[in-house]
């Protein structure tokens, strides 16, 4: 059965929490900002869409096929995460 894996935006200083996550194919992120400022969910290759985030807005997307997906802010850069992706 899939899940859904919640990923928060916290800060300052600004940050993803967990920052790494391991789940199946099938499975849902979703990204929540916590925070005042705008936020985005940019993967560093094309694996999906980049997405902003504006304060107390979400994110949601579902993997379908195993691979390692890095992603950052495209705001602020030092904001990094990945999500594992097992068949």
């Amino acid at each position: 059965m899939a899940e859904t894996h919640r990923v928060a935006i916290k800060g300052p200083p600004f940050a993803f929490d967990p920052n790494s996550l391991t789940i199946k194919a099938g499975d849902t992120v979703e990204w929540t900002n916590q925070t005042g400022a705008l936020h985005s969910v940019t993967p560093n290759k094309s694996e999906f869409p980049g997405h902003d985030i504006p304060a107390n807005g979400t994110f949601s997307h579902t993997f379908t096929a195993a691979s390692s997906v890095a992603y950052h802010c495209r705001i602020h850069r030092n904001m990094t995460g990945t999500v594992n992706v097992t068949a």
